[in-house]
């Protein structure tokens, strides 16, 4: 796989990755994947095809709102392609101090970079956290904002 284009070893990833939902949420009684669980099927993946993989986080404002943009870039050579994932920062979290608030959402962000790059799907997935609340309209208004901004 060494001597294979980037495009080609991406692909090879794609559909080799293993990362199944090793997590329990007990609140929801649900199984989910995390970061650590993704990385650990890739890393043997990387080794074979020669590949490294990145990611790094950058603050956007949005609104009034900040969002933390984390960007996948897998490189092999000079070639690379990159994915973005966004959160949210909650304006508080119970039991959580603001650097833990900003680590969970950057984790998130994270996990939605390297999925799209990686393509894990996770359209069917609850997170690993308690989601009762739901989306508000002017939450869905601000995300089509940013979408058109050509930021996404």
């Amino acid at each position: 796989m060494k001597n294979k284009t980037l495009q080609e070893c991406l692909n090879y990833i794609q559909v080799n990755l293993k990362a199944p939902k090793n997590m329990k949420n007990s609140f929801g009684n649900y199984n989910y994947r995390n970061l650590e669980g993704i990385f650990e099927g890739l890393k043997p993946l990387l080794e074979e095809t020669g590949c490294i993989i990145t990611i790094s986080d950058s603050m956007e404002l949005v609104g009034e709102r900040y969002y933390i943009k984390a960007t996948a870039v897998i490189t092999k050579g000079i070639e690379s392609i990159s994915c973005s994932g966004w959160a949210r920062e909650a304006e508080s979290r119970k039991g959580m101090d603001d650097a833990q608030v900003s680590g969970s959402t950057s984790t998130y962000a994270r996990r939605y970079a390297i999925s799209s790059l990686c393509c894990i799907d996770d359209n069917q997935d609850f997170d690993s956290m308690d989601n009762r609340n739901t989306v508000t309209e002017d939450q869905k208004r601000r995300y089509q904002e940013l979408l058109k901004s050509g930021a996404y």
